[in-house]
């Protein structure tokens, strides 16, 4: 499921797009300002960031500039009420990948997120093919040369996950959230044994390697 996160102070506003996104599909993580946008963004894996410029703590130009700095790629669209032709371009330059002025219609605003992943290449995928392996998501199926490949649920889901995002570094914490959610049991350690056995029933895949980046997590190589 595609994971965007929404930055937006005003708590009415930030509530209804949340759920209207909820409504189409999308898993939604709502915060109130760059701060808190920044910490869920260096532990959530997400697929999108949707933030309003004029906030507390730190505004949503300092947040897509700290964003930008070590991740040129995830999608960043920007909802403000701010409509003049120098934020624009500032915010243009900074990276950013479309840019919505408030008020505006919940439909077109949702056209524009597709657009915006579609452009990414991170439209919702159902089905991968890296080398001699290839995934089903509707149907949690795996192949190596056509033999069926058992997974466990989680481990198909974070293989599939690594694999829709090459060469993207998960840190362990961003693992944990997503695939663990709040089974207090789970530890980094965890995450170690899944990637082990992950790499271990994958052996005979001749497309990708996964990789451990030192202190902080895994991440798939094509080859």
């Amino acid at each position: 499921m595609i994971k965007i996160m929404v930055v937006e102070d005003d708590r009415a506003i930030n509530g209804l797009v949340c759920a209207y996104l909820r409504d189409k599909g999308f898993e939604v993580v709502s915060c109130y300002d760059g701060e808190e946008a920044l910490s869920a963004y260096e532990v959530g894996a997400f697929s999108m960031i949707i933030s309003d410029i004029m906030m507390p703590k730190k505004d949503g130009f300092a947040l897509a500039e700290e964003i930008r700095a070590t991740d040129k790629t995830i999608p960043i669209l920007f909802m403000t009420a701010k409509d003049d032709k120098p934020s624009k371009l500032f915010a243009y330059t900074l990276g950013v990948d479309d840019y919505v002025v408030k008020p505006f219609d919940l439909d077109v605003f949702a056209l524009k997120i597709s657009a915006v992943l579609r452009r990414a290449g991170i439209a919702e995928k159902k089905a991968l093919e890296v080398g001699n392996l290839t995934m089903n998501a509707e149907e949690h199926t795996a192949y190596i040369n056509g033999e069926e490949l058992p997974l466990t649920v989680r481990e198909f889901n974070l293989l599939f996950k690594l694999l829709s995002y090459p060469k993207k570094t998960f840190t362990r914490s961003a693992l944990m959230s997503e695939f663990w959610d709040y089974d207090s049991s789970a530890t980094s350690r965890t995450v170690d044994v899944y990637m082990a056995k992950l790499r271990e029933k994958t052996a005979d895949c001749d497309g990708f390697d996964i990789v451990t980046v030192h202190g902080l997590g895994y991440k798939a190589v094509l080859k």
